[in-house]
């Protein structure tokens, strides 16, 4: 069969090998789909935490199953599946308390061990969820939108509550709209002009602000010369995620979603004296990741205009580096197998 392996930073190669052998507690797994997000682009560029080469990348997976053992959750072959990429030990301090998000000993599909770029898979039965009726695309989209999910679920946000989302990425525009559908007044800030007229078009989100135009003033003349009590950042930006607290009411709480590699420096009286709720968000859980799928299945997520970009496989090398280039006007890439 054949993969695309990220063998160093900079350079794909398409390969060969044996289809793999399904074990005992596993399904024979065909892709049908692979979403790219920025844990990928930051692979291919170098950057990425938590990251050794080569490796397959790939982590945002539909599937379809090919063969599989009899199994409580009544899969079968043919079965169209949703992956959740996260697999955890169930062993450890974390696992114990239900954070298998963060395991101690996680390992990521596509980060940690090879993910979906590979024509097939055998992974365990335990961490595959029936799609139902969802389309491909849908079901490749389950998990972006799940770290959003984990974020929403983290900052527990209340009926009517103002709601500041920085970075409007693929991560933040699935944070926004479940930032929305959660009940929050919602305000999406970024630098990109275009990617503020897409919250306003295609994701119903009324209120914008251009970090480069007086971004504290406009969010105070929204919300009734208060700021939000709750501040996601979605950049991974050292800056933002720095200056992102700045924004948020006293008694308020900073989300921290986007990942920057090195240290970041927060001034602690000015923290201190918003009695800041300080709280990072990472990978999702098996709940999130089912709350998304309603939330797909009930149509609330604008799932044509996010895919932006859909390649075959074979050529998907010779696409990747458009990606990185925001002046594409890449939203969501996606690589279908069956082309």
């Amino acid at each position: 069969m054949k993969y695309i392996v990220c063998e160093k930073p900079g350079k794909f190669l398409l390969k060969e090998k044996e289809a793999p052998t399904r074990k005992k507690g596993e399904a024979l797994l065909r892709m049908t789909r692979v979403g790219i997000c920025g844990t990928d682009l930051h692979a291919f560029q170098g950057n990425q935490p938590f990251f050794t080469y080569p490796r397959i990348l790939g982590h945002e997976l539909a599937a379809e199953i090919l063969e599989i053992e009899p199994n409580e959750q009544g899969l079968k072959v043919g079965d169209k599946v949703i992956i959740m990429p996260y697999i955890s030990c169930q062993k450890c301090i974390a696992c114990r308390k239900g954070k298998t998000n963060c395991c101690t000993n996680i390992q990521v599909l596509g980060v940690h061990t090879d993910g979906g770029m590979q024509e097939m898979m055998s992974l365990p039965i335990d961490i595959l969820i029936p799609a139902g009726n969802l389309t491909d695309e849908a079901i490749a989209l389950v998990e972006p939108l799940a770290i959003g999910a984990h974020s929403i679920r983290r900052a527990a946000i209340q009926q009517g509550e103002t709601v500041l989302v920085i970075g409007c990425g693929p991560i933040g525009l699935g944070i926004l709209k479940q930032a929305q559908l959660a009940g929050g007044n919602v305000i999406s800030m970024d630098i990109n002009a275009e990617r503020l007229a897409f919250v306003q078009k295609e994701m119903g989100i009324q209120y914008t602000v251009n970090v480069l135009e007086n971004p504290m003033e406009k969010i105070l003349a929204i919300n009734d010369g208060e700021l939000p009590t709750i501040v996601i950042d979605a950049t991974g930006n050292k800056k933002a995620l720095e200056t992102g607290v700045e924004y948020m009411a006293h008694g308020g709480k900073y989300v921290l979603v986007g990942l920057f590699k090195g240290d970041l420096s927060f001034n602690h009286p000015f923290i201190h004296s918003r009695e800041t709720t300080l709280l990072c968000s990472r990978n999702a859980t098996m709940e999130d990741m089912l709350k998304v799928k309603e939330i797909l299945e009930s149509g609330q997520f604008p799932i044509a205009a996010y895919i932006t970009h859909t390649v075959p496989f074979s050529v998907m090398i010779d696409n990747f580096n458009a990606w990185i280039n925001p002046e594409t006007g890449v939203i969501k890439a996606m690589v279908n197998f069956e082309d």
